[in-house]
């Protein structure tokens, strides 16, 4: 998903059709309260941000992102005004991963969109965690046990990695959910024990390794 926030409707128009026409989703905001309201809902993978905004303006948006820990990750290509050369300084030294200098067209936005797309996000590593006979392969998505494969859920699977990247380390439910859920945040933390339950059902004896931490949450113990 990525963010395009403009107030000028018919340069918003063009984004948006502009980045859905070359394969990603994405939503438009004219303001800074109905932009900050979505990161609240969904968390995008991109940003594209004017600087010339009503209410809170592009820099402001920024450096509120830059300094919370929920957000300073995401990526930022700020719209900067034709010879506005401190704006552009401003931004970079602010966190901003990129600029657009207006006007631009649209298929310098799509490559640089896809270029910071492509720095932030790197491809997969190969990575196999394991635990006695239990393995989890995190490029190829699958989990074996002795050597048989169980499967599992999206989310039982972001379970068991997490878990298992981390043994011994006491999770919170909200840490849970936090880390698994992200954007689509249930809020309830039953929600965690309900997948615990059928991801320790699938691992079988293996599934004796996640133990419950009482008034806390869950952890990995492996057992030697």
């Amino acid at each position: 998903m990525i963010y395009c926030v403009e107030d000028d409707e018919s340069i918003q128009s063009l984004e948006l059709y502009a980045l859905q026409s070359a394969g990603f989703r994405a939503k438009g905001f004219a303001d800074s309260r109905t932009f900050l309201q979505a990161l609240h809902t969904e968390k995008p993978q991109l940003i594209l941000l004017d600087i010339m905004l009503p209410g809170k303006n592009g820099v402001e948006l920024l450096k509120q992102m830059k300094a919370s820990a929920l957000t300073r990750e995401i990526p930022i290509i700020m719209a900067t005004a034709k010879g506005a050369e401190y704006d552009k300084i401003q931004s970079l030294d602010l966190g901003a991963d990129d600029y657009l200098v207006k006007p631009f067209g649209m298929m310098e936005m799509i490559s640089r969109v896809k270029a910071v797309l492509r720095r932030c996000y790197p491809g997969p590593k190969q990575e196999i965690l394991t635990a006695g006979g239990l393995t989890v392969d995190t490029a190829k998505h699958t989990v074996t046990a002795d050597g048989i494969q169980v499967p599992l859920t999206f989310k039982e699977f972001q379970l068991l990695r997490l878990l298992l990247a981390s043994p011994g380390i006491a999770f919170t439910r909200e840490m849970l959910l936090a880390h698994i859920w992200g954007g689509e945040y249930p809020g309830e933390t039953r929600t965690v024990d309900m997948h615990i339950r059928t991801l320790r059902q699938k691992l079988g004896a293996y599934g004796a390794m996640i133990e419950t931490v009482r008034n806390v949450g869950y952890r990995l113990e492996v057992k030697k």
